[in-house]
């Protein structure tokens, strides 16, 4: 040997894409859109399908128009010229196995005329009344691409499947280089394979079977490290934070309780026992309050803040936009005034005095420079999906908090298992007794007359209305508009004669503050809004709505604009107006005949799950969970169960065992930015 030749390059999996021969800037540039940056990125690139191509054993036993794969060599070859100067075709003659003789073309692929006769060829394709079509073919016996179960990737038109196969076929043999994070004890338990033997089998599979346990194998190791973290992190949380022990509730719990209007709700009481229970010890609370809309989180909210003021203490409300602080405000202020205690707004445009408040609510303005809150016992973040991570932290970061998070987007529990791993996670399922479900509609635009009839007998009764407007992506400027200029028409039209506002983002604080003030004392009839009252909103008296050109709204976004009407005792109802239905894609008749058929958001979230899928639907966190690559929550509840299990099982293994789970679950981490 040549001892002054370079030696091979070795490729290590935790390299770029480009140490991978044939890959250069542009190929990497690709990939890169794909999530795949490293080897690695690429071997865990699993097919999200299967062709099953069978071998025929010889082109005799197909019929005219059946598909199949066929091994043959060729004889002879050549380009057939034509008149179309874009069009080339080539035509050959090939033998296969069984000594049959069969004419096959290709479409513009002039180079393979280069061939040589004798060339062994696998050929895919269409058998006609002319000969064999070829759609795929393949030099040599190895079936890559025409042969078998042939793995589709998720690709897109710059980097097609058949070129993402063809990349894993080449970094195939370095996943052995891989290392396997499942100590062999829990493998052999379990009954699992090798890490690098389930990723061969996902790309490589002998049968569907053996691809979906490959799958389901890889999906329970990428749970288990991420329950893993979550658990770590919980443990971390009680072992190194201290918050203020708050004790049993007292009086002022029982002078808040004897204030409310109305009798809790058992569920409403169940939350209350399990904040109370986090609320007596010095680990900090990390408690997701999942409810439907309408379900009442906010009268328990309060109760958490409260607990704090009855210790002398500070508790703050957090919530996204500026027209959710401020009706949480107006919704406890009064309550709060009545029992002696001082709550302050804190917002962008509006900012309390703060001396003596014992309770803020805000924006994030909250966690902005200027506020004080040292002595804050308990925190609330209302809609904490739509906060970035850091301004979650921010909030009860150095104060060792019990922090509350409240969603009106409910999800089931298995998945919030994953979604919200690091939180205990309670439920309220039902809304208060004494309302009824609100009644939906789905109504094409050439009914939409009928619908503001019926709105216009509701007004007649003296109760309200919303209208809500089209969503317009482009600009919150252009939103606003558009609903002013609504509005206007309503007023000469269907709504004349009718006190007609328009609620937008546009709006200054102080003036949507006052228009809600209208429409809760009945001084307006109908309110017509963009998504700004998607949650936060409260009239009871508002009965009816019209949401316009629903099927450009998402699922989720259309149950919360559903929820602020049936918010009293009154039946309410709710008129989708769309396109035509053979106008409107599935997805879009999927997702307005599911909010005709049921009120139950926890049901929606698993119709929109199923629609959207868990990277959209998982993103709304922004904790990178919907880049999860071999995990379809939709599908593998039992998984997620069985990874939890197994995580808080792990924790009381020796480090030995837990050492490579924790080094790749860090390792997960950190490439997914995850907090």
């Amino acid at each position: 040997m040549d001892q002054g030749a370079p030696k091979p390059r070795r490729v290590e999996p935790e390299r770029s894409v480009e140490s991978l021969s044939g890959v250069g800037p542009r190929i990497a540039e690709r990939l890169a859109s794909l999530g795949i940056e490293t080897v690695r990125d690429l071997v865990e690139h699993i097919p999200r399908a299967y062709l099953d191509w069978d071998e025929a054993a010889s082109f005799a036993d197909l019929a005219v128009g059946q598909e199949a794969t066929v091994r043959c060599k060729l004889a002879r070859i050549r380009v057939r010229p034509t008149r179309r100067r874009n069009l080339k075709v080539v035509e050959g003659v090939v033998v296969d196995a069984a000594g049959v003789e069969e004419k096959v073309v290709w479409f513009n692929q002039a180079h393979l005329a280069k061939l040589a006769p004798g060339t062994e060829l696998l050929l895919h394709g269409t058998r006609d009344l002319n000969g064999f079509k070829v759609t795929r073919h393949e030099l040599g016996g190895v079936g890559v691409h025409t042969l078998g179960l042939v793995p589709e990737y998720p690709a897109t038109e710059a980097l097609p499947s058949y070129r993402i196969r063809s990349l894993v076929e080449a970094a195939l043999p370095l996943a052995r280089r891989l290392p396997d994070p499942l100590p062999a004890e829990l493998r052999a338990r379990e009954g699992l394979p090798l890490r690098a033997d389930a990723i061969a089998a996902a790309h490589r599979p002998e049968s569907i079977e053996d691809a979906e346990a490959a799958r389901a194998r890889l999906g329970l190791e990428e749970l288990l490290l991420l329950q893993l973290g979550f658990v770590r992190r919980r443990e971390a949380l009680a072992q190194e934070a201290r918050a203020t022990a708050l004790g049993e509730p007292g009086e002022l719990l029982d002078r808040y309780r004897t204030a409310l209007p109305f009798t809790l709700t058992p569920e409403q009481e169940e939350a209350i026992a399990q904040i109370d229970s986090d609320l007596s010890g010095e680990r900090p609370m990390q408690r997701l309050l999942q409810g439907d809309v309408g379900s009442g989180k906010t009268v328990v909210a309060l109760y958490a803040l409260l607990r704090a003021v009855e210790h002398g203490r500070q508790g703050a409300l957090m919530a996204p936009t500026e027209t959710l602080a401020e009706q949480h405000f107006l919704t406890v202020e009064p309550i709060c005034a009545e029992l002696g205690v001082r709550v302050s707004l804190q917002t962008g445009s509006v900012k309390h005095d703060l001396e003596g408040a014992e309770i803020l609510v805000g924006t994030h303005a909250l966690i902005q420079e200027g506020v004080a809150l040292d002595d804050l016992a308990v925190a609330v973040i209302d809609e904490q999906h739509r906060f970035g991570v850091e301004q979650r932290r921010a909030l009860a970061e150095g104060r060792s908090a019990h922090v509350l998070h409240m969603t009106a987007t409910p999800i089931p529990r298995t998945l919030a298992q994953t979604v919200y791993g690091d939180l205990d996670v309670t439920e309220i399922a039902r809304p208060p007794r004494g309302r009824q479900p609100v009644i939906t509609s789905w109504v094409s635009h050439e009914r939409s007359a009928e619908a503001y009839t019926r709105l216009c007998r509701h007004l007649d009764d003296g109760r309200q209305a919303y209208v809500v407007c089209p969503l317009v992506s482009e600009s919150e400027t252009i939103e606003a508009r558009a609903a002013e200029q609504e509005a206007d028409r309503l007023r000469r039209a269907e709504l004349r004669g009718y006190r007609v506002g328009s609620l937008h983002g546009r709006l200054r604080s102080a003036e949507r503050r006052a228009l809600m003030d209208e429409f809760k004392r009945g001084d307006l009839d109908v309110l017509v809004a963009t998504t700004v009252i998607e949650v936060g909103v409260d009239v009871p008296n508002a009965t009816i709505m019209i949401v316009q050109e629903a099927d450009r709204f998402g699922l989720a976004q259309l149950h919360q604009l559903r929820g602020r009407v049936g918010r009293g005792a009154e039946q309410s109802y709710c008129l989708l107006v769309s396109r035509p239905k053979e106008e409107l894609t599935e997805e879009a008749q999927r997702r307005l005949q599911a909010l005709v058929d049921t009120n139950d958001g926890f049901a929606l979230a698993e119709v929109d799950l199923e629609l959207r899928g868990e990277g959209q639907l998982l993103g709304t966190r922004q904790s990178g969970l919907g880049d999860l690559k071999f995990v379809r929550l939709a599908r593998d509840r039992q998984l997620i169960v069985k990874a939890r299990e197994l995580a808080e099982r792990l924790l009381d293994e020796d480090e030995e065992v837990l050492d490579p789970l924790v080094r790749e679950a860090e390792r997960i981490e950190n490439h997914r930015g995850f907090a």
